[in-house]
C-alpha cells in the first residue's frame, strides 16, 4: 500500500448507477441516430441543404464521414455547379459585391472542409481543377470586359490553403501553373521581347498573379512566398522584367507605362506599387533562395528596362522604398567606385524631397553616411567634388534643355551660368570637406 493514500472499497450501488446514466443508448441505437438521414429521402436531404448558408453546410463536414459523404455528393450534383457558374462576375455596379466576397471565402471553407480526408494531390484535384473549368476565372476564356472572377477565384483560393504549410503551398502553385500554362505565358512574355510588345500577355499575366496570389495574401510573409515562387525559376534579366510586368506603373487601366518610366518624370504614386514589391523582396529574412545581394542585383536591372530610366524615376523610387534600401544601394554603387552614378542619384534625390516635400535633413543624413564610409581623406575629398560638380552638370543640362541655343544672347547667358556654377561648386567642395573633416 502507498503511504499517504487511502484505499476505498467500489460502491456498487454507485458504479450501478453511473452505468445506468451511460447506457441509456446502445451502440446499435447511437448508429441509427447517427444515420437518421438515411431515413429521408434524397431529395428532401438537398432541400434541406438548400436552406442552409454555405458556411453552415460546412460545419456538417465535420460531424462525421458519412454526413462528409452527404455533403460532397450535394455540391457533386449538377444544380448546385449551375449555381456556381451563374454568379454575378461582370456587374462591377453591384452592392452586394462584398456579400458575393464572403461567399466565395465560405464557398472555400466549405471545399476545404469536404476534402480535409485527402491528400493535398487529390484535394486539388477535386477543388481546383473543377473551379478551373468557370470561364470567369481564367481571364482569357471570358467574353466579359470588366469581369472580376480572378478576384473571387483568389478569395477561394486563399480560404482553402489558410493555415496549409509552404510545401503543400509549392504544391498549389505547381496546379495553378499546370492548370493555367503560367509558366510558360510568363516565359514568353520575358524572353526576347521589346517591353509592352505583347501587351495583352502581360496584362494577363500581371492581372492573374497579382488578383489570384499576391494581393489577396493574408500577410506579407504569405506574399513574399508567393512572389518568391514566381520569381525563382528564372534569371536574373526575366526577374526584373517579371517584377515590372507585375508592379511596374500603369495609367488608367490600360498597359504598363514602359516609355514614361525612360522619358518624363512620373508621380511617386505611379512608383509605389513596384517600391512595396521591393521592400517585400529587401526586408524579409534572408533565404537560401533569396538574400540582399539578390534584391539590389533585380533593382539595378529593372532601372534599364526597357532603357535606362529618366534619372528623377530611379530617384523618385529609392525615395519612396525609404532610407534603409537607398543607403544600401548608394553604400553599395560607391564601394564599387561608381562615384558618378552615385552623386547623379544624389543631385536627383534632393529635387525629388523638394518637390514632393519630403524633409531634406534625411538627404543630408545620407550623404554624411556615405562621407563617413570613405577610408582616405583623398577619396572623401573626390566624393565631395564630385557631388558638387553633378550639382553644375545636371543644372546645366536643364538650362541647355528649355534655352534656344541657336540664339548668341542665349549662348553667353549659359556660359556665364555654367562659370558661375562652377565656381560655386568649388567653394562648396571646399567648405563641406573641411566641415565633414
Amino acid at each position: 500500500m502507498v503511504r499517504g493514500k487511502e484505499t476505498r472499497t467500489p460502491n456498487p450501488t454507485s458504479w450501478s448507477r453511473t452505468l445506468r446514466g451511460r447506457t441509456v443508448t446502445t451502440r446499435s441505437q447511437l448508429g441509427e441516430s447517427r444515420n437518421v438521414f438515411q431515413k429521408l429521402p434524397l431529395e428532401v436531404f438537398h432541400m434541406i441543404l438548400d436552406n442552409l448558408a454555405v458556411l453552415e453546410v460546412s460545419v456538417l463536414c465535420l460531424v462525421s464521414k458519412q454526413m462528409n459523404r452527404y455533403v460532397v455528393d450535394y455540391i457533386s450534383t449538377l444544380a448546385w455547379k449551375r449555381k456556381l457558374k451563374h454568379r454575378d462576375f461582370h456587374n462591377t455596379g453591384n452592392p452586394e459585391h462584398g456579400c458575393c466576397d464572403k461567399y466565395f471565402r465560405n464557398l472555400g471553407v466549405l471545399f476545404k472542409r469536404c476534402t480535409m480526408l485527402l491528400p493535398t494531390k487529390e484535394r486539388l484535384n477535386c477543388i481546383l481543377y473543377r473551379f478551373s473549368q468557370v470561364p470567369c476565372f481564367l481571364k482569357e476564356e471570358c467574353a466579359g470586359p470588366d469581369c472580376i472572377g480572378l478576384i473571387r477565384y483568389g478569395i477561394f483560393l486563399q480560404a482553402i490553403i489558410a493555415g496549409w504549410d509552404e510545401f503543400e503551398c509549392q504544391r498549389v502553385f505547381q496546379f495553378l501553373c499546370k492548370v493555367t500554362d503560367l509558366v510558360q505565358k510568363i516565359e514568353m512574355i520575358t524572353t526576347n521581347v521589346k517591353p509592352g510588345l505583347k501587351c495583352l500577355e502581360e496584362l494577363e499575366v500581371r492581372y492573374f498573379c497579382r488578383m489570384v496570389l499576391l494581393d489577396l495574401s493574408p500577410n506579407q510573409s504569405d506574399h513574399r512566398f508567393w512572389l518568391l515562387q514566381l520569381l525563382k525559376p528564372l534569371h536574373l534579366v526575366k526577374q526584373a522584367n517579371l517584377l515590372l510586368i507585375l508592379y511596374g506603373p500603369q495609367l488608367s487601366e490600360g498597359p504598363i507605362s514602359w516609355q514614361d518610366l525612360v522619358e518624363r518624370e512620373l508621380p511617386h504614386d505611379a512608383l509605389w506599387n513596384l517600391a512595396r514589391a521591393v521592400l517585400l523582396l529587401f526586408n524579409k529574412p534572408v533565404t537560401k533562395e533569396w538574400n540582399i545581394e539578390s534584391t539590389l542585383a533585380v533593382f539595378q536591372e529593372i532601372i534599364v528596362i526597357p532603357q535606362p530610366w529618366h534619372g528623377e524615376n530611379i530617384a523618385r523610387l529609392l525615395v519612396v522604398c525609404g532610407k534603409k534600401f537607398c543607403s544600401t544601394v548608394l553604400t553599395s554603387r560607391a564601394q564599387a567606385g561608381f562615384f558618378r552614378d552615385v552623386t547623379r542619384l544624389i543631385v536627383y534625390i534632393v529635387l525629388v524631397c523638394e518637390k514632393d516635400g519630403y524633409e531634406m535633413n534625411w538627404v543630408v543624413n545620407l550623404v554624411h553616411q556615405l562621407h563617413k564610409n570613405f577610408n582616405s581623406d583623398v577619396r572623401k575629398l573626390t566624393f565631395i567634388r564630385q557631388l558638387e560638380n553633378m550639382f553644375t552638370d545636371i543644372i546645366s543640362e536643364v538650362l541647355y534643355t528649355y534655352i534656344d541655343r541657336n540664339r548668341p544672347e542665349n549662348g553667353d547667358s549659359i556660359m556665364a551660368i555654367s562659370v558661375l556654377l562652377e565656381a560655386s561648386s568649388r567653394f562648396h567642395a571646399k567648405f563641406l570637406h573641411m566641415l565633414l573633416k
